[in-house]
């Protein structure tokens, strides 16, 4: 039997070729699937572990997050420099949409360990850099190095469950992880601004390098998964053939200039005319062709495999969490917006608890956007454990999915008819479906991503699901962003003229903390403005919304093997039709 030692060299018979990398051939018409790979079962003693060394790093992620978004005035008062430091934030999103694809593939060629500790290495010297930052080039350059890590964090994590959890199960684990995310996204205000009255903003930073430490340790002992024999058994030199440099160019440049664009036109409020915004779009359309271009025909080993897009259950599962990212990130900063520029409501809120309208709506200081409510997203989170306990028991997602989807768009529905007059159990309630629905979404559409596919995509696929995910999350912020200064803008020139009117309009854009002081006239200009804006974001958000659900239609129901054995099974299962598929194609040619 003549094993071939070199597979790269074999010619291509098409595009779904790729997946046959763990075969060998026995003759030139005939492929036969290698023996079937370990399953990865470990005691749930060490499982504990393993888990937490991963889920310690996604905690820390989200802590992260919302910790530097609440140090961003006190950062640029330091330094001196308050104008730039959004760039501190817009920095480390395009850091982390660009990098996270690319985990996926490592996590193949170093194996999940290594691409973990890769992920944590960047991410904490990031972090430690942005702790000794000496000014605010260096920091902003510190946090772009941090997403580079942050990027692999959730991708790389979310594959290591995937191969010791079998998919059952797997959407409750999600779930779980959904939880110590909100979580930790939960705590990031309230303690960031602790740490920066009590420490100094520096010490935000440099104490999230114990916990940093304590994964990077749980990670490097327990985490130990095996991938198949010819990527173990294979040189480092080999391994670094895998590794698609130019795809992984193009994508960058691809995906950074859309964002920059989108960024600058929201951060920096300049015309969609601006040579700088055109310009940067119009290199994306570029760079995007070339992406395609070169992992279609250039890339054996494509970061993102055109096959893979084509196919009808990623193609809906991609575009419906961008399109949900987008509704979801637009209401998370949004709808604190509103409640803050609605005089009455923040009266109504506050009389009825002034915690809980504390809880509701976090101001981001210095900037017209609020920041994402820690409950909303915590509440999110826990929506999706609890909706993942169905899909355990009866093994089936696809109603699940559209039931969530459809609840999305009610949410953004009942949103887009708030007015100063709304009721405040409105105001609770109404938000309710999009936090169960969301949550739910992204969970149940992973697991239809990975069950649709063979175990060498695995990796590759999750990470193409976090990059249409990040994606939608930055543009919606971006793009609600853009929508409303634009409309309220406007709104607030036909409703304020004479002397002083571009001054006040100019406050009254950039904070709604100054409604409640004006005067009777010049609030409800501000108050109507606000409102009408922001109901046409809402409308959009609801489009987007119906937007997810129509591409979840096509999401195929697949089984949901509920053990390790199970699961090997169905791999190989799909194996065999695929070689099946080869092998007529051979033979036809």
């Amino acid at each position: 039997m003549a094993v071939r030692e070199n597979s790269e060299t074999r010619p291509l018979l098409d595009a779904a070729s790729e997946q046959l990398e763990s075969y060998r051939s026995v003759d030139d018409d005939d492929l036969l699937p290698l023996e079937p790979p370990v399953p990865n079962k470990i005691s749930g003693y060490d499982l504990t572990w393993v888990l937490a060394g991963l889920w310690s790093a996604v905690f820390l992620g989200a802590l992260d997050g919302t910790i530097v978004a609440t140090l961003l005035s006190p950062i640029g008062s330091y330094f001196n420099e308050s104008n730039r430091s959004s760039y501190i934030g817009t920095s480390y999103l395009l850091s982390v949409c660009c990098f996270t694809p690319l985990y996926g593939r490592l996590s193949d060629i170093l194996g999940r360990k290594g691409a973990m500790l890769l992920a944590l290495s960047l991410f904490g010297s990031g972090t430690l850099l942005c702790g000794l930052a000496p000014s605010m080039d260096a920091l902003i350059a510190a946090r772009a190095i941090a997403g580079m890590g942050g990027g692999g964090v959730m991708t790389v994590s979310s594959v290591a469950v995937t191969d010791l959890i079998p998919l059952r199960q797997r959407g409750l684990y999600q779930g779980m992880t959904n939880i110590l995310f909100g979580l930790g996204a939960g705590l990031g205000g309230p303690l960031g601004g602790w740490m920066n009255d009590a420490l100094g903003w520096r010490s935000a930073f440099l104490l999230q390098m114990p916990l940093l430490v304590f994964s990077f340790v749980l990670v490097t002992l327990k985490v130990s998964i095996r991938l198949p024999d010819e990527i173990e058994n294979q040189s480092v030199r080999a391994k670094l053939r895998r590794i698609d440099f130019l795809g992984s160019f193009t994508l960058v440049g691809t995906v950074g200039c859309l964002l920059l664009g989108l960024s600058l036109k929201s951060t920096e409020e300049l015309p969609w005319s601006n040579p700088i915004i055109w310009g940067l779009l119009l290199a994306s359309v570029v760079w995007c062709a070339f992406f395609i271009y070169v992992e279609t025909y250039v890339s054996p080993y494509p970061v993102m495999p055109m096959r893979l897009i084509k196919q009808r259950t990623p193609l809906a599962v991609s575009l419906s969490n961008f399109f949900g990212s987008v509704a979801a990130f637009s209401m998370l900063y949004n709808v604190p917006l509103f409640l803050c520029s609605q005089v009455e409501l923040v009266h109504q809120c506050r009389a009825a608890s002034t915690a809980a309208f504390s809880t509701l709506v976090v101001p981001h200081p210095g900037d017209y956007l609020t920041r994402d409510s820690p409950f909303l997203r915590l509440r999110s989170r826990r929506a999706a454990c609890s909706l993942a306990g169905i899909m355990r028991r009866t093994g089936q997602l696809y109603s699940l999915t559209l039931i969530s989807a459809s609840l999305t768009v009610i949410a953004t529905i009942l949103v887009a008819l708030w007015n100063n007059n709304t009721a405040t159990y409105h105001l609770w309630l109404d938000v309710v479906p999009q936090g169960f629905g969301m949550a739910s979404v992204i969970t149940t559409t992973l697991i239809a991503m990975i069950a649709s596919i063979t175990r060498e995509d695995l990796a590759v696929a999750t990470g193409i699901t976090y990059l249409f995910r990040t994606t939608g999350q930055v543009i919606g912020v971006s793009l609600s962003g853009a929508l409303l200064q634009a409309i309220l803008t406007r709104k607030l020139r036909e409703r304020i003229t004479g002397p002083g009117a571009l001054e006040m309009i100019e406050s009254i854009r950039h904070s709604t903390s100054i409604i409640p002081d004006l005067s009777p006239k010049l609030r409800d200009a501000a108050v109507s403005s606000y409102a009408d804006a922001l109901r046409v974001v809402f409308i959009c958000q609801a489009a987007a919304n119906f937007i997810c659900l129509l591409c979840c239609l096509p999401i195929q129901e697949n089984p949901l093997p509920g053990t390790h054995e199970e699961q090997e099974a169905q791999y190989r299962s799909r194996k065999n039709t695929l070689s099946g598929h080869i092998s007529d194609n051979s033979s036809d040619t």
